[in-house]
C-alpha cells in the first residue's frame, strides 16, 4: 500500500510533537488520519444560543459571552472555585467552576466562551458550565469586533476531549493543521465523480470540511452520511468477499426438486403456510437449486414457524438424495425439534434421526452408521454432528437453530469441512430490525418471518410495583391449580454486595417454602452442572415441576405448551429483546398466556417497559431496544473481536445508506472480486488498511 500524508504519526502535526503526541496517543489518535476524523461530537447554532440577558434560574441553557473578569475565590470548606464574569450585550453572568482553580491558568479576560450548564441562584444568577469552549482567544475576539460579531453566522464545534486534551487544546491543534488535512483526504478518495453523483453523496475532503467546518447545521449531516456511506459499504465489502467464499468458490450442490416428499407434506400439514413462510420457501428453492452454495440467514419472531421452513427445505435435498443436518445448541432443543418433525412427518413416511451426547452406545452406533451409508437423510443433533468423526453420506445441507449462540467464527467453520460443501441455513427465533441484520449478517442473504399464524392468542403483557406483588402470586398459584405451569426470572443467581437485587437461588427457598408451599417448585440457574441443568429442565418438561424458578438460562428455544406464566423480577435489568425472548417461552399451548414484569425503577425505566408492554411484535420491540440501548451492545452480541462499532452510521436512520452500501459492494465483489483492477486500488488499500481485523474474522484475504 502507498503510503499517504495521512499515515504521518500525529506528533509530527504542528502543535503537537512528542509530549502532546502521548496524550492524543491515549485517546487512540495516533496518525493524522485518526486527528481528521475525530470529528465534533456537538455543533451549537449560534442563533439557537440564549442571550446572557435571557438566562432565567431554572434552566438549562448555552450561552456565549466575553470573560469580563475572572478569579479564584476561596471557601470555608477549602474549595477553591473558579469564577468568571461572561458579558454579552445584553448583559452580565457569573460563571462558576467548583474545584477547577487550574481554569485560572487556561482562560484568559477577554476570551469568548461557550459554556452549557444550568442557571442557578447563588447570591444572583449563576451558571454553573458542565462543559465550555474556548471559541476565540482575546486578541481574536478584539480584532473580529467582539461577541456579537463572532456569534453571526457561527456553528460552534465541541470535539470529544480529555483532561489532557481540552477543547482549546483541540481547536488549536484543529485550526494550523486543518487546512493540509483537508487536502490530503483526497489520498483516502475512492469514489469517482459519477459514483459521487449517482449516490448524491460530497466527495471525502468536502464532507470533512462540512464536519470540521459547517456554515449549517445542515452540512454537518451532510457530511456524516458521506462517513456513514463509507463505513457500511467497507463492512458489506469484508461481508461480500465472505458471501463469496462461502457460497462461490466452492462447487454446491444443485439440488433436484421431485415434489415426491414435499408435496404429502403440504397435503399433511393440519394448517396452512403463511404467506411469510411461502416467500422464504420460494428463496430456499431458489437458492438449494441453484449451482451456487446456499448461504442463508432464516430470522422470524418465537412461534413464526421457522421450524416448518428447515422441514420443507430438508425435504428439498432429500428428494436429491442427500442428507440434511440441524444442529441445535443444547440436547434439550434438539429433542424437542426430533420431537415435532416426527409429528409432522408422520403421515408422510419419512424417518428422522436424533443424535446427542446422552445417546446410549449401541443407539449411538446405529445412528452413526445410518448417517455414513446414506439410509439415515434428515438428522438432528447438537454441534457434535459435523465434528471430526461423523461421516456422512452426502450432506447436503446444515440447518443452525439459534444461529446467535454460535460466534461468526464457528459459523463459518460449518463450511471448512473437507469432504462436505453443504448448503446452510441458520435461524435465529430472535428478531433485529432489517438494517441491524443487514450490517451483522451481510455475508449471508436475509429471509424474515414477519407474519404469525392464525389464531394464536398474543401473551397478556402486565407491568407491576413491588407492592402488587401479592396480586401476583395470587395470579401465580391460580395458573398452578388449574394445572398449568410458571416461570420466576431473576436477573441474579445469588445476592451481591454491589447491587440491590433479588436472586434466584435466595428466593427459591421463600418461594418454595412460603409463597408456593405445598407445590412443586424447581430452581435452574447457569451454575448448576450441566447434568443437573438438564435435569431440572426435563423434569419442567415433564411437567413434574409446578413452578420453575431461574435466570435467563431458559430464555431461548424451550418449547413448554403447558407453561402459562412469565413472572419477571427486577424488569429493569433485562433489555426488551431478552424479555421478548422470555415472553415467548408462555403462551405456546391453548391456554391465555400471562407475561408480567415486576420493576423499581425510575420514570425512564418504567417508560421503557410500557413501550414493551404495548407490542408483541418482535421486530418493532426491536427497534425499541435498539433505540433505547444503542447499536454499540448489539453489534458486542456479533462476537466481532476488539474493532470499534460503527461511529458515524445509524442503524435506524440509515437504513437506506446500508441497502445501497450492500447493492454497491457486493456488484464490486461480483466485477473484480480480489480488487485488483486499477480503478479500485484505494478501495483494495483502504479495506486491507483499516478493515483488517474483519478480513481475519471472516478468514478473507
Amino acid at each position: 500500500m502507498s503510503y499517504s500524508q495521512l499515515d504521518r504519526p500525529v506528533q509530527f502535526l504542528k502543535g503537537v510533537g512528542p509530549k502532546r503526541a502521548e496524550a492524543f496517543v491515549r485517546m487512540g489518535i495516533l496518525t493524522a488520519r485518526d486527528l481528521l476524523y475525530h470529528v465534533p461530537r456537538r455543533y451549537d447554532d449560534a442563533s439557537t444560543v440564549t442571550p446572557i440577558g435571557r438566562l432565567d434560574i431554572g434552566m438549562d441553557a448555552t450561552a456565549v459571552g466575553r470573560v469580563r473578569s475572572k478569579g479564584v475565590i476561596p471557601t470555608r470548606r477549602g474549595l477553591r472555585i473558579f469564577q468568571a464574569v461572561l458579558e454579552d450585550d445584553s448583559g452580565m453572568i457569573t460563571a462558576a467552576w467548583p474545584g477547577q482553580p487550574w481554569l485560572d491558568r487556561k482562560l484568559r479576560e477577554g476570551d469568548v466562551l461557550l459554556v452549557t450548564g444550568p442557571v442557578k441562584f447563588f447570591h444572583g444568577r449563576q451558571i454553573q458550565p458542565r462543559e465550555v469552549t474556548v471559541v476565540a482567544r482575546a486578541s481574536e475576539a478584539e480584532a473580529e469586533g467582539g461577541v456579537e460579531a463572532e456569534q453571526r453566522g457561527r456553528i460552534y464545534v465541541t470535539y470529544p476531549a480529555s483532561e489532557e486534551l481540552p477543547q482549546w487544546v483541540l481547536r488549536s491543534v484543529f485550526e494550523r493543521n486543518l487546512d493540509a488535512l483537508l487536502g490530503w483526504a483526497d489520498d483516502d478518495e475512492y469514489l469517482g465523480r459519477e459514483g459521487l453523483a449517482r449516490r448524491g453523496l460530497p466527495s471525502l475532503s468536502q464532507a470533512l470540511t462540512r464536519l470540521h467546518r459547517p456554515e449549517r447545521i445542515q452540512q454537518a449531516e451532510e457530511g456524516r452520511r458521506r462517513l456513514a456511506f463509507d463505513e457500511l459499504f467497507f463492512l458489506q465489502l469484508v461481508q461480500a468477499q465472505a458471501r463469496r467464499r462461502a457460497t462461490e468458490l466452492e462447487p454446491g450442490i444443485a439440488h433436484v426438486r421431485t415434489n415426491e416428499l414435499i408435496r404429502p407434506l403440504h397435503e399433511a400439514l393440519p394448517f396452512a403456510l403463511t404467506g411469510a413462510q411461502t416467500r422464504a420457501l420460494r428463496e430456499i428453492y431458489a437458492d438449494m437449486t441453484a449451482p451456487a452454495r446456499m448461504n442463508r440467514l432464516l430470522q422470524g419472531d418465537v412461534g413464526s414457524g421457522k421450524t416448518v421452513v428447515a422441514l420443507f427445505a430438508m425435504l428439498l435435498a432429500a428428494e436429491g438424495g442427500h442428507q440434511s443436518a440441524l444442529m441445535a445448541p443444547t440436547e434439550i432443543l434438539a429433542e424437542q425439534h426430533a420431537r415435532r418433525m416426527r409429528e409432522l412427518l408422520g403421515p408422510v413416511g419419512v424417518e428422522i434421526a436424533l443424535v446427542t451426547g446422552s445417546m446410549t452406545a449401541p443407539a449411538r452406533r446405529a445412528a452413526l452408521e445410518g448417517l455414513a451409508s446414506g439410509a439415515t437423510k434428515l438428522v438432528v443433533g447438537t454441534h457434535a454432528l459435523i465434528q471430526e468423526g461423523i461421516a456422512f453420506r452426502s450432506l447436503g445441507l446444515v440447518v443452525v437453530d439459534e444461529q446467535h449462540r454460535f460466534g461468526v467464527r464457528q459459523r463459518m467453520a460449518l463450511l471448512e469441512r473437507k469432504d462436505v460443501r453443504p448448503d446452510v441455513l441458520v435461524m435465529s427465533a430472535t428478531p433485529i430490525p432489517r438494517s441491524l441484520a443487514l450490517a451483522l449478517y451481510g455475508d449471508l442473504d436475509l429471509s424474515v418471518l414477519d407474519e404469525l399464524p392464525p389464531g394464536r392468542t398474543p401473551v397478556e403483557t402486565q407491568l407491576c410495583r413491588r407492592d402488587d406483588r401479592k396480586r401476583i402470586y395470587e395470579l401465580v398459584r391460580r395458573e398452578v391449580e388449574a394445572g398449568r405451569q410458571a416461570y420466576v426470572v431473576y436477573p441474579l443467581v445469588a445476592e451481591s454486595e454491589k447491587v440491590d437485587l433479588l436472586a434466584a437461588t435466595d428466593e427459591f427457598e421463600r418461594l418454595r417454602d412460603d409463597v408456593f408451599a405445598g407445590r412443586r417448585v424447581g430452581l435452574l440457574h447457569g451454575q448448576l452442572a450441566t447434568a443437573d441443568k438438564d435435569r431440572v429442565m426435563r423434569a419442567f418438561v415433564a411437567g413434574e415441576i409446578d413452578v420453575l424458578v431461574t435466570t435467563t438460562v431458559i430464555e431461548v428455544g424451550i418449547d413448554v405448551a403447558n407453561a402459562s406464566v412469565m413472572l419477571v423480577e427486577h424488569a429493569e435489568r433485562f433489555g426488551l429483546a431478552q424479555l421478548h425472548q422470555l415472553r415467548g417461552r408462555v403462551g405456546r399451548g391453548k391456554d391465555k398466556g400471562y407475561c408480567i414484569l415486576v420493576a423499581d425503577a425510575g420514570d425512564a425505566a418504567y417508560e421503557r417497559l410500557d413501550t414493551f408492554r404495548k407490542t408483541t411484535d418482535g421486530f418493532e420491540v426491536a427497534k425499541a431496544d435498539l433505540r433505547i440501548r444503542g447499536q454499540g451492545d448489539l453489534f458486542g452480541s456479533q462476537q466481532h473481536g476488539t474493532d470499534p462499532v460503527l461511529r458515524f452510521a445509524d442503524l435506524l436512520t440509515d437504513e437506506d445508506l446500508l441497502v445501497e452500501a450492500q447493492r454497491e459492494a457486493r456488484a464490486l465483489i461480483a466485477a473484480d472480486p480480489e480488487l485488483v483492477n486499477a480503478e479500485h486500488v484505494r478501495v483494495l488499500a483502504q479495506l486491507t488498511g483499516r478493515y483488517r481485523e474483519r478480513l481475519e474474522m471472516y478468514g478473507v484475504g
